[in-house]
């Protein structure tokens, strides 16, 4: 039976291990989906840039035992967030993967979102959103670290083998979206900042606009509380929860 998580806020929970179960989407009323879809297509038309394409939402999260969550997942497509703009409606909470990518001296990478994505100039981990399997695979641990190092390689040019990867902590923000928080081993920050150009340069050769503009390398919350533009509600607990650890360890 799994044990009821907090009132929902900006919440780090220590975890370990997650246990995955696929569930089916609540259906919505003729309503609701009419006042989606309205929704979606002005969201597109401000943004042609917006891509309808599949993720995965959090239908439930519960502890399973200690350090173990279980998370209830369901398919959805980026069209079903609109529903937070719908009076009345309940849109499941989004699901992603970011990591901690620390520097071989203790800071911690921050990315700042680009002018042409959902929430520019904003400060966040390296991440994006969970995509569901394709036939015959299945969503579980070994994936999820493979979609986070996978971010790590589309965003910064970084390729760290997923096993590399360990689950650190999960968050819950703005409207309670569940963020799975993976810990990457360090490197110089010369490496950091020229697979990011690297990256950058890439898209930009392709005729694309990356997603990510800049990079900081922040050592603590007040350091992070020094960059300009808004900054993921996860973020500042995340570096916080890093630099005490750093110091324990140190």
């Amino acid at each position: 039976m799994s044990e009821t998580l907090p009132p929902v806020g900006i919440d780090l929970f220590d975890v370990q291990r997650l246990r995955l179960t696929e569930v089916e989407a609540p259906p919505l009323s003729p309503e609701d989906e009419s006042a989606r879809d309205c929704v979606w297509d002005m969201a597109v038309q401000a943004n042609p840039t917006l891509f309808d394409g599949p993720v995965v939402a959090c239908a439930g999260l519960g502890w399973a035992g200690p350090r173990t969550l279980r998370l209830y997942w369901v398919r959805v497509t980026y069209r079903h967030y609109a529903l937070r703009r719908v009076p009345g409606a309940t849109a499941l909470p989004s699901l992603f993967v970011n990591v901690v990518q620390p520097t071989d001296d203790g800071r911690v990478l921050a990315a700042r979102m680009s002018p042409s994505t959902a929430a520019p100039g904003r400060w966040q981990l390296p991440g994006g959103s969970i995509e569901p399997p394709q036939d015959g695979e299945v969503l579980d641990e070994a994936a999820l670290r493979g979609q986070a190092a996978r971010e790590l390689v589309e965003e910064m040019g970084i390729y760290i083998p997923p096993d590399a990867l360990r689950l650190w902590a999960v968050t819950r923000g703005e409207n309670s979206s569940i963020g799975l928080t993976y810990l990457a081993p360090a490197l110089p920050e010369s490496v950091l900042r020229e697979g990011f150009a690297a990256a950058a340069g890439a898209e930009r050769a392709q005729g694309r606009e990356p997603e990510l503009d800049d990079i900081a390398l922040v050592r603590s919350p007040s350091e992070l509380a020094g960059l300009a533009s808004p900054h993921a509600d996860y973020l500042e607990p995340v570096v916080r929860r890093y630099t005490r650890a750093s110091l324990h360890d140190a």
